[in-house]
């Protein structure tokens, strides 16, 4: 058997889908639904819902669960990019990001490099770059 993630889905409240559109969309994921409270974003053939059903109880992502959804890049200069599309909406960036992670990554000649946020919805996003340190 052969098999790959399809799709998540994400409860949200209503009035946030704009969040998600807008981000995605800047990070280059195209909308394939959009309806009112609900939007599907795609790209590489996985895509991300985000559905305006949620019952108002808070997301915990340090809790059981899923604790963030990372979104790769191609150079460290798109993390960087993120990191100032944030800055310029007041979003701010957490756990001292972006910044480099030898912790993850041992070999000195590549890197990884992140910036990590939460959504209105309190979703952990991070943005990464793994590879060559000079991309």
């Amino acid at each position: 058997m052969e098999t790959q993630i399809g799709h998540v889905q994400f409860n949200i409240r209503p009035e946030n889908v704009g969040f998600y559109r807008d981000l995605l969309g800047f990070l280059g994921w195209g909308t394939i639904y959009e309806s009112d409270g609900m939007i599907g974003l795609g790209s590489g053939g996985a895509s991300v819902w985000f559905m305006g059903q949620a019952n108002g109880a808070a997301n915990d992502y340090d809790g059981p669960g899923m604790n963030h959804i990372g979104i790769a890049t191609t150079s460290q200069g798109d993390v960087d990019k993120t990191a100032r599309y944030l800055a310029e909406r007041n979003i701010e960036a957490l756990f001292d990001t972006p910044q480099h992670r030898p912790d993850f990554e041992p070999d000195p000649a590549k890197t990884y490099y992140q910036v990590m946020f939460e959504s209105p919805d309190r979703i952990l996003f991070e943005v990464v770059y793994t590879g060559s340190k000079d991309a």
